[in-house]
């Protein structure tokens, strides 16, 4: 695999994965009673604690984003 095939990889892992994120935070925002009525009959939670969990998710795969999709596509942007 040569190093502009692993670029393009990275890129499209990258849009894909910032898409996941956009779409989680549009349904979160618009279906928020929903998806909190929904999960509270499986288990039960909090407004507060339901809120801080989708956003601390949300973190998370931004930052996993950042450290294994974006900072190697910019590495190899930079070293080719």
């Amino acid at each position: 695999m040569d190093l502009i095939l692993l670029q393009s990889f990275l890129l499209w892992c990258s849009l894909i994965n910032i898409s996941i994120l956009l779409i989680w935070f549009a349904m979160f925002v618009v279906a928020h009673e929903f998806i909190y009525n929904l999960h509270s009959r499986w288990f039960k939670i909090s407004y507060e604690k339901f809120d801080s969990i989708h956003y601390s998710a949300m973190a998370f795969w931004k930052l996993s984003v950042f450290l294994f999709n974006l900072v190697p596509y910019i590495v190899l942007g930079i070293i080719s």
